[in-house]
C-alpha cells in the first residue's frame, strides 16, 4: 500500500494476478476555491488509503491550458486504486467513495473507471446511486 508514483489515466483497468486499477475522479463543487477543492480531494485519497488496497497512485498531471489560472479540479482529484478483484476490496471502495459524498453538504461529483467503465456518482438518489453501484461492482467481480 501507499505507492505513488505517477500513472496514467489510460492504465486503469488492468489485471495483474487479480490486481485492478481503479482510477477515481473527484470534481470538487464548483462553488469551492481551488485550494478547498483540492483538500477535500485529499479527504477522500486519505480515507481511500486506509483500505486495505494495493496502493493509490496520483494521476500525473499534464500541462495546464493556456490561460488557466490552476490545475484541472479532475486532474488534482484524480488517483489511480490499485484493489484485488476479489474479497470484497471493490465494494468496499466504492461503499467509502458512497459514503464520503454522502457526508457532504457539497456538491461533489466522484467518478471511477474501471478499464473504460465509467461510474459517475453525483445526482442520483440514494437508492439510484446503490443500483448503479451494485450493477457496477458485478460487473468488474462477476457477483
Amino acid at each position: 500500500m501507499g505507492n505513488h508514483a505517477a500513472a496514467r489515466p489510460g492504465r486503469t483497468g488492468r489485471q495483474l494476478d487479480g490486481v485492478v486499477d481503479v482510477l477515481v475522479a473527484v470534481a470538487p463543487d464548483p462553488e469551492l476555491d481551488a485550494e478547498a477543492g483540492e483538500r477535500t480531494a485529499r479527504q477522500l485519497r486519505a480515507e481511500i488509503a486506509e483500505l486495505d488496497i494495493e496502493s493509490v497512485r496520483a494521476v500525473a498531471a499534464g500541462p495546464a491550458p493556456d490561460g488557466a489560472k490552476g490545475a484541472d479540479a479532475v486532474t488534482v482529484g484524480a488517483i489511480v486504486v490499485a484493489v484485488s478483484a476479489s474479497g470484497g476490496l471493490l465494494t468496499t471502495l466504492v461503499g467509502t467513495v458512497r459514503d464520503w459524498l454522502s457526508r457532504s453538504a457539497a456538491r461533489h461529483r466522484v467518478s471511477l473507471t474501471i478499464d473504460g467503465d465509467t461510474i459517475d456518482l453525483e445526482r442520483a438518489t440514494a437508492d439510484e446511486r446503490r443500483e448503479l453501484i451494485e450493477a457496477y461492482i458485478r460487473r468488474h467481480t462477476g457477483d
